[in-house]
């Protein structure tokens, strides 16, 4: 192919549903094609490939389109271009009914204004929908900032963007652990530090069922102060707390969150991660005078 010739690409947007849950979501992601155009499933088999996606179940391409590109080098079949990006939601559903922590009540969600009602405050054909929630602000997957466990700690307003946003990740996989305390070993073959360190212990398994109460995984003391030592930036687990309940001194919260380490409980979806080269998002509400909020967490696979 000389200099100046055209390369046929492929720009998508896609959905990749898991086989043990779990979905992931990409936008424009471009791909060098042979001839005028490809078929979905191949399309499809091309992004599993490329991604090197494991357990995956349906995928929808949602949009496509072939555009003419120029390029120094030959096109091949499905060959990664520039501007892919694809995001892993690693956050609960938060619903009505919905019990995230033992002894905490559920929220309630209903209309403040609906639509029904909207329709006499606009012209013919305009509605709008205005929603109410209440709720404690341990629900679903959230972040605790040091306010949750100190007066004196920041606030949610008053963390900073760079610590909860575009965190370089990594993962300490622990599913099939034996017993239950995770411990400082764990976490000694990573390099954790500047990075957002998630926990998969599998626990989300049992999410919104009476077993996701008891005996979940929880580091130890020992494990929390080595993060911290060696510069975690972030930490987070897929299980019903980072401590031990048993413990009332909370070590875990009280190691990090006294170094201005936030926490993220209640993940899921972190076996669809890879191990390493990602980044981490989980970013609450700009609120003060408030520790813990709600948060759309997720991870972010390759680059712009």
């Amino acid at each position: 192919m000389s200099e100046s010739a055209t390369d046929k690409r492929i720009i998508c947007d896609f959905e990749v549903d898991f086989g043990n849950g779990g979905r992931i979501q990409g936008q424009g992601f471009r791909l060098s094609i042979d001839g005028d155009g490809i078929e979905d499933g191949h399309l499809a088999n091309a992004i599993v490939r490329e991604l090197n996606l494991l357990m995956v179940g349906d995928v929808r391409i949602l949009r496509k389109e072939l555009v003419g590109e120029r390029h120094e080098a030959a096109a091949t079949l499905c060959r990664p271009a520039h501007a892919r990006r694809v995001h892993i939601d690693l956050s609960h559903t938060i619903c009505e009914g919905l019990i995230t922590y033992k002894g905490l009540p559920a929220p309630l969600i209903c209309d403040f204004l609906s639509r029904e009602d909207s329709r006499r405050l606009y012209d013919t054909g305009t509605s709008f929908q205005i929603g109410r929630i209440d709720m404690v602000a341990n629900t679903g997957t959230y972040l605790d900032s040091p306010f949750h466990r100190f007066e004196d700690g920041k606030d949610l307003s008053q963390l900073e963007l760079a610590s909860l946003a575009g965190l370089a990740c990594v993962v300490a996989r622990v599913n099939g652990l034996t017993g239950r305390s995770i411990g400082r070993e764990v976490f000694l073959p990573l390099d954790v530090r500047g990075k957002a360190v998630l926990v998969e212990s599998g626990w989300s398994r049992h999410w919104a069922t009476d077993q996701y109460f008891e005996g979940h995984f929880y580091l130890t003391r020992d494990a929390a102060e080595y993060l911290r030592d060696q510069g975690a930036v972030l930490v987070g687990i897929d299980s019903y707390n980072i401590d031990d309940t048993a413990d009332g001194t909370r070590p875990v919260h009280t190691a990090l969150l006294s170094a201005g380490i936030p926490i993220v409980e209640h993940l899921c979806n972190l076996d669809s991660l890879p191990a390493a080269e990602f980044t981490f998002t989980a970013a609450p509400v700009k609120v003060k005078g408030m520790g813990t909020f709600p948060v759309r967490a997720f991870a972010t696979l390759g680059s712009a």
